[in-house]
């Protein structure tokens, strides 16, 4: 297990329990308790959590995973889906990407398209993004045109938040919106946590002819606090094979085109 995976499993742990010791966690990562001290030493000084005598706690009333940490979990069944939502974007099309985990490889994956790496002069795709670490990802490929919406950004998931983020979306005409959100649920739809996130997203699925929710099998099912989109706005659904039927049948019945990969 590597470093920053076992940084993610201590912050998962937290964010379940609100506490952990030093002797339970070094168990559960099959490490030394020296290990997993300078761990903790290493999250407490960047303020993800506070130490205690014999472990952690978390330093916040809420908690959220900074995107760095995330992207360790469930890494091949978004490399995978992202591979799956890229391929579903014709050349020329203009595409709205939010930030995320999922969303940053699909980004990456349109990056490295063959197909539109060899389009010639001019301009393959366009992509319009809230996300800064998206944006600069993209910038450097000029057979791809770059569109970043204003607004604050947000230190967790390097998304760009607020009316100015809102007014950056205004009179666009979008082909796809590909959506990260952190639950889909088949009665309350795509939700985010944040609710300035939730409003950004929301604007570019309103703006889109098809919108495609890219989620691994750990968030369906669930709920989470501001909706993004409901589920009759859900053209797309690329999940990983460990979605239960019963989830797949229940968001295939209202319409939805679920891809299991």
């Amino acid at each position: 297990m590597g470093t920053h995976e076992r940084w993610t499993r201590l912050l998962e742990i937290l964010g379940d329990r609100g506490r952990i010791e030093v002797t339970e966690a070094a168990d559960v990562l099959a490490v030394s308790t020296a290990t997993v001290r300078r761990d903790l030493d290493h999250l407490a000084a960047q303020r993800l959590l506070t130490r205690t005598r014999g472990g952690a706690v978390l330093s916040g009333v809420t908690y959220d995973l900074p995107l760095r940490y995330k992207t360790a979990r469930q890494a091949d069944e978004k490399h995978r889906i992202a591979r799956a939502a890229a391929a579903l974007v014709p050349p020329g099309a203009v595409v709205a990407v939010n930030g995320g985990t999922t969303t940053t490889e699909v980004a990456r994956e349109l990056a490295t398209r063959a197909d539109l790496a060899d389009h010639g002069s001019g301009t393959a795709l366009t992509v319009v993004t809230n996300a800064i670490n998206i944006a600069s990802e993209l910038a450097v490929r000029p057979y791809v045109k770059t569109v970043v919406t204003g607004g604050v950004a947000r230190p967790s998931s390097y998304e760009l938040t607020g009316p100015l983020a809102g007014t950056g979306l205004r009179g666009l005409s979008l082909d796809y919106a590909i959506l990260g959100v952190n639950a889909v649920d088949p009665e309350f739809g795509a939700a985010t946590h944040d609710e300035g996130e939730a409003s950004i997203n929301r604007a570019m699925a309103q703006r889109a002819e098809r919108v495609i929710v890219v989620a691994d099998s750990t968030k369906l099912g669930r709920r989470a606090f501001a909706q993004v989109c409901a589920v009759a706005e859900i053209a797309v659904l690329i999940t990983d094979q460990d979605a239960p039927d019963e989830l797949v049948e229940r968001f295939a019945a209202q319409g939805i085109d679920v891809h299991s990969v």
